[in-house]
């Protein structure tokens, strides 16, 4: 039996960089609307899952 493939990040750290960066410019953009408060989640998420 051959050992299953090794997973490999989908983004790079510097992608989840990118993305983090967009979010705060968004959030600014949308801070007064209710959906603001999942973009803050995700961007929390995002840093999370990059490590900062």
């Amino acid at each position: 039996m051959s050992e299953p493939a090794r997973a490999r990040a989908v983004l790079s750290t510097e992608d989840l960089t990118l993305l983090r960066q967009a979010l705060v410019h968004y959030l600014e953009a949308i801070k007064d609307q209710p959906e603001s408060i999942k973009f803050a989640r995700l961007y929390h998420r995002l840093g999370s899952a990059g490590g900062k």
